[in-house]
């Protein structure tokens, strides 16, 4: 059974998820040849200020090239 892990920020559409969530369980059957029954896949979403790359977080960038 796999696993698949994503970890977003925060504020995209539910329907943008949703859609996240079926093109990965797509995806994982058929690069594995599993049924999608079988598939897991879980998305995190965290807030901006708690989600960083290179030390500044995606609220400060979004501050400075709002």
């Amino acid at each position: 059974m796999p696993v698949i892990e994503v970890t977003l920020v925060a504020g995209r559409p539910a329907t943008t998820i949703r859609s996240l969530l079926h093109e990965l369980t797509e995806a994982a059957t058929r690069a594995l040849g599993c049924p999608a029954e079988s598939v897991r896949v879980i998305a995190r979403e965290v807030p901006p200020s708690h989600f960083c790359a290179g030390d500044v977080t995606i609220e400060e960038r979004n501050r400075h090239h709002g």
